[in-house]
């Protein structure tokens, strides 16, 4: 079914079959905020993975799904009502199937996507409900590889935006292709002239996709500017043209590689000061630099979904509060009653108890 406009997501409930360390599980939310209490390794943390999954497609921890299906098990499922407030009429179900590849003998896929069960590819499947996620392992954005910071922009763009989700998709699979016949060209079973259909398809697709990654920084920043915030993001991007192709074609053939174009993109937190000079955060920052530089990063992130759904997303808070400094943690801790909010804790004493009337608490363990 098509939602109706309206100003925020809602996750019902969330069915959990063989999924991590649980076998069986249901979970209903409030409409507000819901607080996940329990010890680590009893399975907080699974929880917003699996409504991540649902979100994006994908896990954010997880590097293949058999990783994510009880051990022992062939199969896990993983199941989302999802609607728009205010509730008045039926959700959409949504329902993610995770496999080691073979279910009683016979080989099936490893990953399906359905709505109200009916199978969907991903590009339609993810979209449906949209989550913004923030951990404390997301320094990494500051501190990790530039593959973590596309992975990231992929997460937000694809959420929001089907035409990234279409370009992105076409341009994965033409890269893989692209890659094998320069396999085949510097092995001499291929000739040079193979090679125009897919740099076409690069080109073309790869275009988009760094249009709307160029467009999500640009708005990154600008919320950074109007906080009055000493930080931004600076774009490194990897432009793909016939030129530059051109350019580095011995050397991608010599390498059995693309060597340019967005799969190379990466960016930068940079702190900037009046009188001083630029700093990248990943290098010169503090701890508590980078911590509050994610921070600023998720916020906009928050009102970018916003903006490009009309929706507020759900928000996803994983065991944050003992990162955060007094003020900072004052600062998440407002944006509760904005949007549905899911947050998990190993002590419940790091919520005031302003705040923790008006969640609705789930013990786990």
């Amino acid at each position: 079914m098509c939602f109706r406009k309206s100003n925020r997501m809602y996750l019902a409930s969330l069915s959990l079959q063989n999924f991590r360390n649980y076998r069986k599980q249901v979970f209903k939310f409030s409409e507000n905020t819901s607080l996940l209490v329990g010890d680590n390794a009893v399975g907080k943390t699974n929880v917003l993975e699996a409504i991540y999954l649902l979100a994006s497609g994908g896990s954010f921890r997880a590097t293949r799904e058999q990783q994510m299906i009880l051990y022992g098990q062939e199969l896990g499922r993983v199941v989302g009502m999802v609607g728009d407030l205010p509730v008045g009429e039926t959700g959409d179900e949504l329902e993610i199937v995770l496999t080691v590849g073979e279910v009683q003998g016979e080989r099936v896929q490893r990953k399906r996507y359905l709505v109200n069960g009916i199978a969907k590819r991903k590009m339609d499947f993810v979209g449906r409900l949209r989550c913004v996620l923030f951990r404390p392992e997301d320094i990494e954005l500051v501190l990790g590889s530039p593959s973590k910071r596309r992975g990231y922009m992929d997460s937000v763009l694809e959420q929001v935006d089907r035409e990234y989700r279409r370009s992105n998709l076409s341009y994965q699979k033409g890269l893989r292709q692209r890659n094998k016949l320069l396999e085949r060209i510097r092995e001499g079973e291929a000739e040079r002239k193979q090679l125009l259909f897919w740099n076409r398809l690069l080109i073309k697709n790869g275009e988009v996709v760094e249009e709307k990654r160029r467009e999500w920084i640009e708005f990154v920043n600008q919320e950074l500017k109007e906080k009055k915030l000493e930080l931004g993001l600076e774009y490194d991007k990897s432009v793909i043209s016939e030129a530059r192709l051109s350019k580095y074609s011995e050397a991608e053939i010599a390498a059995a590689k693309t060597l340019v174009g967005p799969h190379r993109d990466d960016f930068m937190f940079i702190a900037q000061r009046k009188g001083k000079l630029k700093k990248d955060l990943g290098i010169y920052g503090s701890r508590g630099e980078q911590r509050m530089a994610v921070l600023a990063i998720k916020l906009a992130e928050l009102e970018f979904v916003k903006l490009k759904t009309e929706s507020k997303p759900v928000l996803l808070l994983d065991d944050i509060f003992s990162e955060l400094d007094h003020e900072h943690r004052d600062e998440v801790l407002s944006l509760l009653e904005k949007q549905q909010t899911v947050v998990t804790t190993t002590d419940e004493h790091l919520i005031p108890s302003k705040y923790k009337k008006k969640v609705e608490m789930m013990r786990l363990g």
